[in-house]
């Protein structure tokens, strides 16, 4: 996924109200930009990091930028779990998910059941493949990346589904997009979110194939490359 235009690159002054970051630019300005992750981001950021902000350039929107990157503790930082989709969307196109290739279909925002839409069906005939992503930013340290960052009743939610649709008789994968540069593997945040990981254990025993992908992240854009083993 390539930025549409150059980031605007600041220092981190505050984040608040969890949408809200006050950014301070070279020039010495002070800008609101929005935030649209909406976990705890352990890990994602620290007072005066340098952060980059993506400019929708879109005089009808409150807050115009986007908080789209950050540094802490060494590491370059994807922190738009809203975008992630859209560089996992890519990867699925171009193939650059191993795992997943030789579909033929792929469409996005699919609903399964009455209250559940994951984020990607694959086709290929009548055989169907259940895809949900999540945007991995939490660093435990010593490459450790892990989620979530925060207690999610959602998540856990998606992986119950995800079991549905294997007993189903359809394939499900859940696809964590690691989004750090220093990250190595991946694994369940037990410590934050005990149900999470107790789930994911279920659900990765009963067939949900559970995969890792890092990506590769620049200022120029973000692009899933990697395979990274998982730790249950």
């Amino acid at each position: 996924m390539k930025f549409p235009s150059t980031l605007v690159e600041g220092r981190l002054e505050r984040r608040y109200q969890r949408f809200f970051a006050d950014v301070r630019l070279p020039d010495g300005s002070r800008v609101t930009a929005h935030c649209a992750n909406p976990g705890s981001m352990k890990s994602c950021w620290s007072e005066q990091g340098r952060v980059w902000l993506s400019d929708s350039n879109d005089p009808r929107r409150k807050l115009r930028l986007t908080w789209e990157l950050s540094e802490a503790g060494g590491a370059r930082i994807f922190v738009n779990p809203l975008a992630a989709n859209r560089v996992v969307h890519e990867a699925l196109v171009r193939g650059a998910v191993t795992e997943l290739r030789g579909y033929t279909g792929l469409r996005r925002e699919v609903r399964f059941g009455a209250r559940t839409r994951f984020d990607f069906m694959l086709e290929q005939g009548s055989a169907r493949c259940f895809v949900e992503v999540k945007n991995v930013t939490l660093g435990l340290g010593h490459g450790r990346a892990a989620f979530p960052d925060s207690v999610t009743e959602r998540g856990a939610r998606h992986l119950q589904e995800l079991i549905r649709a294997v007993e189903d008789g359809h394939r499900a994968v859940l696809l964590f997009c690691v989004s750090r540069s220093d990250a190595r593997s991946a694994e369940p945040a037990s410590e934050i979110d005990p149900n999470y990981a107790r789930w994911l254990t279920r659900a990765r025993d009963a067939g949900v194939e559970v995969l890792a992908y890092k990506c590769r992240i620049t200022q120029r854009g973000v692009w899933l490359r990697q395979s990274l083993p998982v730790r249950l």
